[in-house]
């Protein structure tokens, strides 16, 4: 029962004892002071810039006063808060403030490496953090291209749009120019992903990335069949490009027109008429099988000659003729009369004005039979005269 009691109370003690024992490695009190790249390496002549931070780790809210105890010979070092040279900086607990720490190089200087140390102080505690800066040799300026799909197909109606990535692989922000060489008739636009504003330059900041896209537009008339378009990213001494490959499709793109361009003619009621009509493939690809049809008044007649063309290569055209009969009792007037020409998808159609005009032979016999009655009243009466 004794031993029993032991345990039990040694167990107590135990449990009491351990948050007290683990209390001072639950966390850091006190000041830091840091920076995301202490030691970098820098252009001869250039301003440096870095952001420091200041945090308080469970002290009561106070100021902390903030200098550059070491500096590198002739650099002048300022810290600002605020876009305004700053000594101190109020933190409260468990929070952070920041600073800029600018540092300028003395005129010519050269290659070397440089120290600096700030430091932080505040309550009865404080924080220092030393800086390098080498000067020496850095990363040239060098640029990325790639394209998510760098080979696409479709007919020469079609728009084609490539999303490329352009990365800034140098240690500074540079301005790019975009250009492209493509065949003469393709035209090449630019613009940021997502965005409808065309550009011919891109800022691109140091490490960075930007998406674009590339738009390529086609002649109708561009035959089917592979193309290459280069695409070009320069910037100073930083030179990127990179292959896209077009390919053409090609489709059939009918014309219906006369040769002349005049979508009007004339006809007699009740006989046949011949129009010369032309039909030509403004496309990329032969058209085949190509049917000539007409929609017209009732009554009408339409012929074609050829009826059918087999095949019309791109860019050729070939001419035919339609005979228009309009009907007998045609009245005199205007009508219209829809001609097409259709191959697959491929079609044209256009609206033809016929003017309708009656034939002068039943005139000219009517006439004729109204002489003839008048002559032979006229002999009547002289013959027989009145009685």
């Amino acid at each position: 029962m004794t031993r029993l009691l032991t345990i039990l109370l040694l167990s107590s003690l135990l449990g009491q004892a351990g948050p007290a024992l683990a209390a001072p490695a639950a966390g850091f009190r006190g000041l830091s002071l840091s920076t995301p790249y202490p030691a970098q390496t820098v252009r001869a002549g250039e301003r440096v810039t870095l952001t420091l931070t200041v945090k308080n780790f469970g002290l009561p809210p106070q100021a902390v006063a903030l200098r550059v105890a070491e500096a590198a010979r002739g650099w002048k070092a300022t810290i600002l808060g605020g876009g305004r040279p700053v000594t101190a900086v109020f933190v409260e607990p468990d929070q952070e403030t920041t600073v800029t720490l600018q540092l300028d190089p003395p005129a010519g200087v050269g290659a070397g490496t440089f120290r600096f140390l700030v430091t932080a102080q505040g309550q009865g505690v404080a924080a220092q953090l030393p800086l390098t800066l080498t000067i020496g040799q850095v990363l040239p300026p060098h640029l990325g291209l790639t394209a998510e799909l760098p080979v696409l197909r479709g007919p020469a109606t079609s728009s084609f749009r490539y999303r490329l990535t352009l990365k800034n692989e140098s240690d500074r922000d540079l301005l790019v120019n975009l250009e492209a060489r493509t065949r003469k008739g393709f035209q090449v636009t630019f613009t940021p992903a997502f965005a409808s504003q065309q550009v011919t330059s891109l800022p691109v900041k140091a490490g960075e990335s930007k998406d674009l896209d590339a738009e390529v537009s086609l002649p109708r008339d561009t035959a089917a069949g592979r193309y290459d378009i280069t695409v070009v990213a320069a910037a100073g001494e930083a030179r990127a490009e990179i292959k896209l490959g077009l390919e053409v499709t090609g489709r059939a793109d009918l014309s219906l027109s006369t040769p002349d361009g005049r979508l009007s003619g004339r006809a007699v009621a009740n006989r046949a008429t011949p129009f010369k009509l032309v039909v030509k493939n403004q496309g990329g690809a032969a058209a085949r099988d190509v049917e000539l049809s007409a929609t017209e008044p009732t009554g009408w007649e339409v012929k074609f000659e050829p009826q059918r063309i087999d095949e019309l290569p791109p860019n050729k055209e070939r001419e035919i003729t339609a005979t228009i009969k309009p009907a007998a009792r045609a009245v005199a007037g205007d009508y219209m009369v829809n001609l097409r020409a259709s191959a697959g998808e491929a079609s044209s159609s256009v609206d033809f004005r016929v003017t309708v005009y009656r034939s002068t032979v039943w005139g000219l016999v009517g006439i004729l039979l109204v002489a003839v009655a008048l002559g032979v009243v006229s002999l009547a009466v002289s013959r027989y005269g009145r009685r």
